[in-house]
């Protein structure tokens, strides 16, 4: 038995530092429905059941892969097992070409037409939408901007709607007070956006003990494959990240953070439009948990108060799970609260 364990940790050992790694990339097969500049549509394949079709919409900034991390941290695999039929829209790669685009292009064009064309492929079928942060607020955006799409529901995981209530972000939002928001403006003007890089290291900052302990976690893990491939899957992920497109963040500067308006129920998205919270009528599904640190439970239970014109909009809790965690397991808690929440609609359904 030592001697076994003594085998698998210097076999860890010698795949983490000189060898490929301790567990290959195996992502969940996907077919390409459309390939088109920040929206290309994939379906996963597997046993697809009767359920509804599911359109998983991935924040920005963050690579599509959430979604399917690795055996056993994939909601897309979760969802196949379960009986439905998940497809993904992916944004691809933002660089300083897309500096100009905005919340605009996603909820009036990106997202609407993933969710048109899923429909389609199910002879008009209304869509289950499952987003994870800020694609929940491009899918609660969508939403009630285009009463006309066939959704069903939008599931919003780790989606700030209060950030009042987010301590992290207290002193960038007086800071905006006092300058007017002009550090953002000026540093996204010359970059074009928040390039990837950045990106890479504000997710790695936001989870700074798990950086520091990492030395710590491998020597203590390092007969634990299992732990170690997770571990893998989590940095692949990070180093993937894309960049923020500059108008888009602005945006989320100024009417999200600091001016707090999706909390408000109103977002005034141009001189002549404004966004209702209250025009979302499908049911709603919200989950947060008081261990994420990107966005805390605090911020996103409020939006059962914000959605008042939902057929149904329901908070759920789940502990002791991180930001990622709550997408990406491993086998998240969130899973079974999803499952629930769609459950429910067909049995209603019926």
């Amino acid at each position: 038995m030592i001697f076994t364990e003594l085998a698998r940790a210097l076999d860890n050992g010698w795949a983490l530092t000189f060898g490929g790694g301790v567990e290959p990339a195996a992502p969940t097969p996907s077919t390409m429905l459309y390939d088109e500049p920040h929206r290309q549509l994939r379906r996963y394949e597997g046993a697809h059941g009767s359920g509804r079709p599911v359109l998983l919409v991935p924040p920005l900034a963050v690579h599509s892969s959430c979604f399917d991390l690795r055996p056993g941290q994939s909601l897309a695999k979760f969802l196949l097992d379960t009986g439905r039929t998940p497809y993904l829209v992916d944004y691809g790669r933002i660089t300083y070409a897309d500096r100009n685009l905005g919340f605009e292009e996603w909820i009036d064009d990106i997202v609407p037409t993933a969710i048109a064309r899923v429909s389609a492929e199910h002879g008009g079928a209304e869509v289950d939408v499952i987003a994870w942060s800020l694609g929940g607020t491009l899918a609660l955006l969508t939403a009630a901007e285009h009463a006309d799409l066939p959704i069903a529901s939008v599931t919003a995981l780790g989606t700030p709607i209060d950030y009042r209530h987010h301590p992290m972000l207290a002193p960038s939002r007086l800071l905006a007070r006092v300058t007017g928001g002009r550090e953002v403006a000026w540093s996204t003007a010359l970059f074009g956006g928040i390039p990837a890089f950045a990106v890479q290291l504000g997710f790695r900052g936001m989870a700074l003990p798990r950086e520091i302990m990492r030395p710590w976690f491998i020597a203590r893990n390092l007969g634990r494959s299992e732990a170690l491939a997770r571990m893998e899957a989590i940095d692949r992920f990070i180093g993937r990240m894309p960049g923020y497109p500059g108008r888009l963040y602005r945006q989320n500067h100024r009417l999200m953070i600091v001016g707090n308006h999706m909390a408000k129920g109103s977002i005034p998205l141009g001189a002549d439009r404004v966004i209702e919270m209250a025009k979302v009528s499908c049911r709603v599904l919200l989950v947060g948990s008081p261990s994420d640190n990107i966005a805390p439970a605090a911020t996103v239970a409020p939006g059962v108060r914000v959605l008042t014109g939902a057929a149904e909009a329901r908070y759920v809790e789940v502990p002791r799970a991180s930001h990622l965690g709550l997408v990406a397991g491993p086998e998240a808690a969130s899973w079974a609260v999803i499952d629930k929440f769609l459950g429910s609609a067909v049995l209603a359904d019926r």
